[in-house]
């Protein structure tokens, strides 16, 4: 018996409300509860164990309230699909980029944009996505193989768009304001995309995918934005609370979830029936992300007991006294680390172990970690890893290589991006 046919013969439409509380507590309390046992457990263990290398200990200031943010957001994209609040997005990004000469592709890069504003995941905007935009590229000219590396492409902007689980994760390890890093996240996560979609146009140029556009309209354009209206305003809440400062992230993801679902039931859309199935379903994905993270913060902690943060400083400080290599040998590491490792673990492991390296060659924290992630990105469309490769593979049935290869020129627009980033410090520290 699945969880809707128990409730409804229980009488859900009754209890509905009470179930919900009780989802909500179900995915947080125990991610509270555990995450804060385990903290502090590392922290007692720090009194015996050197490291000395950060200055203090390793996760000293965790909030792991913050870490419920992870599954709210989670439930907010189940939501958004359920609702059709997603089809409204998509909607809005064809009708303002649809007339340009690569518009179908440029719009599915907006989407998976939009979709980021409220889910946060990679996996969860390249299945959304993918499902209503794939075979309507196909039908444009695009090869299956090109339109689904495109999607799976844009859906990268999952976790470098705020707000964004990888952010989250990497302020519960650093003890860095979750808020502060989404703040700095917002032009290179744009950049990321633009990179995507200009990428699309270059390969439209000599491919020739797409054979016809629809001119633009104004007029079309203001009725779109307006029956999407209420689309909009799940990530303008979201985001507009958060740099605010009206919400924290994991009360914004609560609010996010509360507007979705009230807006999907006014409109019809949402019934309290799908409700037991979005816990299900986003419960099977916080399945998969908590464990990780559980199982690599003592990693993490380990290695920094037994100084290898101090010997991989020290090590590589000794071959070079270039900043600017060191800084490319950080870049290589975290590209090789996206592709055979999720970006959740490769956080929690070696972003302690690259902070001191980072701050010896003169980056700042909030620079260094969204290098990092933005780098981090680019595993997801790299094999042997590649989450999006597969996900859109698992919708198609189209090889994963076959995929891969027409996602590589992405990977080398993503790649310039990171360089910028990574050289061009402004763009992540532009709000200090």
């Amino acid at each position: 018996m699945t969880i809707g046919q128990a409730a409804a013969d229980l009488g859900w439409t009754f209890y509905a409300p009470l179930a919900v509380l009780v989802g909500l507590i179900v995915f947080g309390v125990p991610i509270w509860v555990a995450i804060g046992l385990g903290t502090l457990g590392m922290l007692t263990m720090t009194e015996t164990l050197p490291l000395s290398v950060f200055g203090e200990s390793l996760f000293e200031g965790i909030n792991a309230f913050a870490l419920i943010a992870v599954p709210l957001f989670i439930l907010t994209g189940d939501a958004l699909v359920r609702s059709g609040l997603s089809d409204k997005l998509l909607d809005v990004a064809e009708a303002s980029v649809g007339g340009m000469r690569t518009g179908l592709g440029s719009s599915t890069t907006l989407g998976c944009g939009f979709f980021a504003c409220i889910s946060g995941s990679d996996a969860a905007g390249a299945a959304a996505v993918g499902r209503m935009t794939i075979h309507r590229l196909v039908e444009r000219g695009y090869p299956l193989p090109a339109a689904c590396a495109l999607v799976a492409s844009g859906a990268c902007t999952g976790i470098l768009i705020p707000p964004s689980i990888a952010y989250i994760v990497m302020g519960l390890v650093l003890g860095m304001s979750v808020s502060t890093l989404f703040l700095a996240a917002a032009i290179p996560g744009v950049l990321v995309m633009l990179s995507v979609m200009t990428t699309n146009v270059v390969l439209n140029r000599l491919y020739g995918f797409e054979g016809d556009r629809a001119p633009f309209s104004w007029r079309r354009w203001g009725a779109t934005v307006w029956d999407a209206r209420w689309a909009l305003f799940v990530p303008v809440v979201i985001l507009g609370g958060i740099y605010s400062g009206i919400f924290t992230p994991t009360e914004a993801a609560s609010v996010a979830v509360v507007v979705v679902v009230l807006i999907g039931l006014h409109q019809g859309r949402l019934s309290l029936g799908d409700i037991p199935r979005m816990l299900e379903s986003s419960a099977r994905v916080c399945g998969v992300i908590v464990p990780i993270i559980a199982v690599s913060l003592p990693l993490a902690q380990t290695l920094a007991s037994l100084d290898i943060p101090q010997t991989l400083v020290s090590g590589i400080g000794g071959l070079t006294d270039s900043s600017t290599v060191v800084i490319l040998l950080m870049i290589g590491i975290l590209v090789l680390a996206g592709c055979v490792m999720e970006t959740t673990p490769n956080i929690v492991i070696l972003s302690p172990l690259l902070l001191p390296l980072a701050l010896q060659a003169g980056m700042n924290e909030f620079h260094f970690a969204i290098l990092m992630v933005t780098t981090l990105g680019l595993g997801f469309i790299t094999p042997p890893l590649g989450l999006n490769l597969f996900v859109v593979s698992g919708l198609t049935r189209c090889s994963v290589l076959a995929i891969a290869r027409y996602a590589f020129p992405f990977v080398l627009g993503m790649l310039l991006v990171v360089l910028l980033i990574a050289f061009v410090p402004w763009l992540s520290t532009w709000w200090l």
